[in-house]
């Protein structure tokens, strides 16, 4: 097939959104999202959704279409995206994929191995180590010991995902990451990636000022809608979890929004980490279609 498919990634704040905006119109190609967070319909402030007016100038896809009660893992993103790509690659020239979850890319470009099944002792155990704070910070660094490599990609607010890791890591003796197929899937497209970068300090004050902006806009009564299902594993993640520990006395309204502050800056430097070795010329023609870049 013809078809060319336009991976654009990059940090948290970085300014995807605005980018693949540009992009979509330019090349005149919807947007596939593979941002994991925005995909669940009941998240909106908190995983800063693009907004109504921008997602009706532009077809998009895997935004706001799954609900938090639903499983969702990143294999099952692998076959529901490369599914949509088949459908859609006919009636285009091009295709954008855009998001800052590098576990989701990943799996789009690569393919995931057969993970091993779960083990429901060892699952129940690492479960109740993770409700714990000092135990899940000790799953992380269980996490970062048997696989530097998923360390720095994940969220590591995220229980479930830190939990999984690791039980993928003792069951099968492996790094969870080996499980992204080693010789990558042949795919019928040209995949060309985009990793969008800023300096350092100008990303973390867009981070901080957007952190502000959520805030005015409600992000704290959203996340109070959603505290009621605080153990799913959608909502074990930055900006939710902290207000959470707010509602239940643990920490201040300015401690958890600080906090909102530090762990997305944290995020986004391991993401930046993830990438690095991913070079894209600043004067990319694609890059250079928002006048803001």
């Amino acid at each position: 097939m013809a078809t060319k498919i336009i991976l654009l990634t990059g940090p948290t704040g970085v300014g995807k959104t605005e980018q693949a905006l540009a992009i979509a119109k330019l090349l005149k190609t919807p947007v596939i999202n593979c941002d994991s967070r925005q995909i669940y319909k009941e998240l909106n402030i908190g995983v800063a959704r693009p907004s109504q007016e921008y997602l009706v100038s532009i077809k998009h896809y895997f935004v706001a279409s799954h609900t938090i009660h639903q499983s969702y893992s990143a294999g099952d993103y692998e076959r529901e995206a490369w599914e949509l790509v088949m459908r859609l690659a006919p009636s285009y020239e091009y295709l954008l994929m855009a998001g800052g979850s590098g576990l989701y890319a990943d799996a789009f470009v690569r393919g995931f191995d057969p993970l091993p099944s779960p083990d429901a002792a060892l699952r129940k155990k690492l479960a109740l180590q993770a409700e714990d704070p000092v135990g899940l910070e000790e799953l992380r660094m269980r996490l970062k010991e048997l696989d530097p490599v998923t360390y720095e990609k994940i969220d590591l607010a995220n229980k479930r995902r830190v939990m999984r890791a690791v039980e993928v890591c003792i069951l099968s003796g492996k790094p969870y990451h080996s499980f992204l197929s080693n010789t990558p899937r042949k795919r019928p497209f040209e995949i060309e990636h985009l990793v969008m970068t800023k300096p350092r300090d100008e990303l973390y004050r867009r981070i901080n000022s957007r952190v502000d902006v959520m805030v005015q806009e409600g992000l704290v009564e959203e996340a109070r809608s959603l505290h009621v299902h605080k153990k799913l594993p959608a909502l074990q993640t930055v900006g939710y979890r902290e207000l959470f520990d707010c509602f239940e006395g643990k920490i201040s309204l300015e401690q958890a929004i600080d906090l909102i502050r530090r762990n997305t800056r944290r995020y986004a430097k391991r993401q930046m980490t993830y990438w690095r070795d991913v070079s894209t010329p600043k004067d990319h023609p694609l890059l250079r279609s928002n006048p803001e870049m």
